[in-house]
């Protein structure tokens, strides 16, 4: 079995705009001030040659990204080669022809570079915005949905009926993006389904791994692919690996910075979600080679990004840093992800690729 390759591997960033008043070095930063910050690293991730940037949407004081396609409109316009995509677009509160709209209006301005990635998504914040107290099965919500977004790719003039939205008799959907096929990812946390979902209709998946050993997710790769196999799409197919992470000079530098971002984040989700507080040696356990945190110097990100496409062989690889670090700092990890990281790992997988090592059904953990 062979499966599908892009021309290279993809290496990029994600994120949701965390914020804060005040950084985690104690200085304080406004609301304006920090989408200036952002829109200053997605240019430097452009300017560095990274292949994608993508913003996930919530809806809470903590984050900013609540109209991530805003938000990419304007990184549009100040970039020229990164692919500008959502991470993710909760599609059971949106409504496809909008979404669509929006997102192929970014394609005009970016001549062809946007994407969506669209995901149940897991908070549960945009339910009562959008959809009040209506009751829905969301299994059903979302396929419908899904459904309906993909039927907008394929056609302008669009007949479609669902249950929770009103039905389309053949109007035309405006304007039409510059890709003949506008991109739609799939983003997978932990349901096996989704995973299963992905496969069966050849769309590339996005896995996020925010915590444990890599290893205990390669059923989700391998439950994708034998999907996509039984559907006769296999070829079609392509996976992402979204984890957290921060890169420094040094091992030292990048541990000491960015744990306090990381354990702000993951406390301040933890009250809320009845998780014990995280521990620093939990945190430097998951910087390690088999954690889930890609934390550390540019060769020990490059070692872990390897070490999981022996695991996944993935296609691409976008990187979170939660938190609201000093933007210097951000931009520092930026630029040694763009320059140090992704043209070795490009180079070594394009290398494995070619010897036939990276065309091999991967491995699953008992």
């Amino acid at each position: 079995m062979t499966l599908p390759s892009t021309p290279h591997f993809e290496v990029g960033l994600h994120g949701f705009v965390d914020y804060a008043p005040q950084r985690t070095d104690g200085t304080s930063i406004s609301p304006q001030q920090r989408i200036r910050e952002l829109l200053e690293e997605i240019e430097l991730a452009d300017q560095v040659g990274l292949d994608v940037y993508a913003l996930g949407e919530h809806h809470r004081p903590d984050y900013l990204a609540s109209s991530p396609a805003t938000l990419l409109a304007a990184a549009a316009a100040r970039t020229k080669n990164i692919r500008l995509s959502s991470a993710v677009t909760v599609l059971g509160t949106e409504d496809p022809v909008r979404v669509f709209q929006q997102f192929a209006t970014i394609d005009l301005i970016s001549d062809g570079r946007a994407e969506i990635m669209a995901g149940r998504g897991s908070f549960a914040e945009s339910f009562p915005l959008f959809m009040g107290e209506r009751p829905f099965d969301y299994d059903t919500l979302f396929s419908e949905k899904l459904d309906l977004l993909l039927k907008l790719r394929q056609e302008t003039h669009v007949t479609w009926r669902g249950q929770y939205r009103s039905p389309l008799g053949g109007e035309g959907i405006y304007p039409r993006p510059v890709q003949p096929q506008l991109p739609v990812w799939l983003a997978v946390g932990g349901t096996p389904a989704s995973a299963v979902r992905a496969g069966e209709l050849g769309l590339p998946m996005a896995l996020a791994i925010i915590g444990g050993m890599p290893e205990r997710f390669a059923g989700f790769a391998q439950l994708y692919r034998e999907a996509a196999a039984r559907a006769g799409k296999l070829a079609q197919t392509a996976l992402g690996i979204n984890p957290h992470g921060f890169i420094a000079r040094t091992s030292q530098q990048a541990t000491d910075s960015y744990w306090p971002a990381h354990a702000s984040v993951m406390n301040r989700l933890g009250r809320e979600r009845g998780w014990p507080p995280t521990q620093r040696a939990e945190f430097e356990a998951g910087a390690g080679l088999r954690g889930a945190y890609f934390v550390g110097d540019p060769q020990q990100v490059i070692e872990k990004i390897l070490f999981q496409h022996d695991i996944f062989q993935h296609q691409r690889f976008l990187m979170q840093s939660v938190g609201v670090l000093p933007h210097a700092q951000i931009m520092k990890s930026i630029e040694l992800l763009g320059t140090e990281v992704a043209p070795v790992v490009r180079a070594e997988i394009a290398r494995r690729e070619a010897s036939g090592r990276g065309l091999q059904p991967p491995a699953t953990s008992g």
